[in-house]
């Protein structure tokens, strides 16, 4: 569906990605996890084909990224940033239908196809009833999903989502993870996700990806990472993963008392 192979990607002397690979099956959601700075938003930015690799490559199917023009790009795959803008006066409905732009083009109406696409998508995020309301009478869990609904319109089996909980509180995350879930299972889209909160990557992600300074340093299922002891190493912090409850995937307790020793 969407992989890479040794993607490298440079800032002047600075590698931010290196030799990085993956691959994405449908209805998979994948996780990438790490500390600031060590490549996660470059990946994403790579794989939608936003950004020139100085090395390696991504595909879609068993076309590469790179030979494709963005519209034929955005029939497959749909990239949410982390702080997308659009005019605060503008209808959910309107935000929405720009989803359908890579299928309309210039010189064509939209038709009943492109309003099924449209309805598909607000019913999807659950926002059939919000279509008329602007985007400043949402709020920020509504708003994103919103995006999200954009995206969709797209048609796009393939949804790249740059930090989707940054700047929510935790109700309107749970919202948004939700419908992520969702989507993936319940319509087979594949998502790749970049997220910060450890915790909620380990419980919605199918595989996770763990970079660090650019590389990665482990990719594979969240028992496996719980058990590598990279968490630790990699975000230098102390603590442990517990399970609690069967079912659930391990939970990451972090001690806080190294903290609290030094600010004494």
């Amino acid at each position: 569906m969407l992989s890479c192979s040794g993607l490298s990607v440079s800032y002047g002397r600075r590698k931010a990605l290196s030799d990085f690979s993956l691959s994405l099956a449908p209805g998979e959601i994948r996780a990438l996890i790490g500390p600031n700075g060590s490549g996660k938003s470059t990946a994403l930015q790579a794989l939608a084909g936003l950004i020139r690799p100085a090395a390696g490559s991504a595909a879609i199917g068993d076309r590469a990224v790179a030979s494709m023009s963005r519209r034929e790009i955005a029939r497959h795959l749909a990239f949410l940033p982390q702080q997308p803008v659009a005019p605060d006066e503008m209808t959910v409905e309107q935000l929405v239908r720009q989803g359908r732009f890579s299928h309309v083009g210039l010189f064509r109406s939209y038709g009943p196809r492109d309003d099924e696409a449209i309805r598909w998508a607000l019913e999807s995020t659950g926002l059939a009833d919000f279509a008329d309301r602007g985007l400043r009478e949402l709020s920020g869990g509504e708003r994103q999903r919103a995006w999200i609904s954009a995206a969709l319109a797209q048609e796009a089996r393939i949804l790249l989502l740059d930090e989707p909980t940054s700047f929510l509180d935790i109700g309107y995350q749970i919202e948004v993870l939700d419908l992520v879930y969702r989507l993936s299972r319940e319509r087979g889209v594949g998502i790749v996700m970049a997220i910060h909160d450890l915790n909620q990557a380990m419980s919605i992600c199918d595989r996770i990806s763990l970079l660090e300074k650019g590389r990665l340093v482990f990719d594979g299922q969240a028992q496996a990472l719980a058990e590598s002891g990279l968490i630790e190493k990699v975000f230098r912090v102390e603590g442990r993963f517990v399970q609690l409850s069967p079912e659930s995937a391990p939970h990451f307790d972090v001690h806080l008392s190294r903290w609290r020793a030094v600010t004494a």
